[in-house]
């Protein structure tokens, strides 16, 4: 069961971190885990400072042109790909689509979002998605894994910025990955994970990049709440990486 919700100030939400022998049990037990960057650069098998130089990339993401709130908040690019036996394969560029019941505000329409530029699939990139691949193995089985990526910088240029503006979700996925990649000059931004069939839940900030919060998309929801500005060029940056067994969600 997750822990009843934490009461405690903001300062105070500190990310309740899985040590990585524990990690498969955490996800089963209660649905989602948490790592430091220094644990996923080892689990991976990269290096942290591959990590930091492939967020360099973000600065140069392409405006979300589908936001159904009239925001210029967000931008964001978008690949896909499948993990399996064969490693990592790229597939050609393709929408993503989600349906009405895993995103109330912007599922049921494909969005064609810019493709991530090719300089960043670097070998760090790679290892990110065979390690999600091989953990979703353990999770559920081994198989082909329908893997999405998404790089996310939320900004408050409009004075505020919504990480997740369709409210807590499921993505309709087996396993979701969020990594942390950069915070800027921002308050708020609290991550919120709840159990899917009950009122448990956590709350916690993240604030190390490439810290990364792993969730069983069938087992809990979750959302990270508006951020706002504390300083000029004020944003918050993460990596979203998805996996499905048997398909892509489609529209047909």
């Amino acid at each position: 069961m997750l822990l009843t919700m934490s009461t405690s100030s903001v300062t105070g939400f500190v990310p309740p971190y899985t040590h990585p022998a524990t990690l498969l049990p955490a996800l089963m037990q209660q649905g989602f885990a948490l790592l430091p960057a220094t644990d996923v650069a080892q689990l991976a098998g990269c290096d942290l400072q591959q990590l930091h130089t492939l967020g360099m990339s973000w600065s140069r993401l392409s405006p979300d042109a589908y936001l159904k709130d009239g925001g210029k908040y967000r931008k964001r690019r978008h690949a896909s790909y499948v993990i399996g036996a064969q490693g990592v394969q790229p597939m050609a560029h393709r929408a993503h689509w989600q349906p009405l019941e895993y995103n109330a505000l912007h599922g049921g329409m494909e969005r064609w979002f810019e493709p991530i530029e090719p300089t960043t699939h670097t070998p760090a990139w790679t290892a990110l998605l065979r390690w999600m691949g091989s953990l979703a193995d353990q999770l559920r089985a081994p198989q082909p894994w329908y893997s999405e990526a998404h790089q996310f910088r939320i900004d408050t240029e409009g004075g505020i910025g919504r990480p997740t503006p369709e409210g807590a979700h499921r993505d309709g996925v087996d396993l979701v990955a969020v990594f942390l990649v950069a915070r800027e000059g921002v308050k708020g931004g609290e991550t919120r994970v709840f159990d899917a069939q009950g009122p448990g839940g956590q709350r916690f900030t993240l604030t190390e990049p490439w810290s990364v919060l792993l969730l069983d998309d069938a087992r809990v929801i979750h959302e990270t709440t508006p951020i706002q500005p504390t300083a000029d060029n004020a944003h918050r940056d993460t990596l979203v990486i998805t996996l499905r067994s048997q398909a892509f969600q489609d529209a047909t």
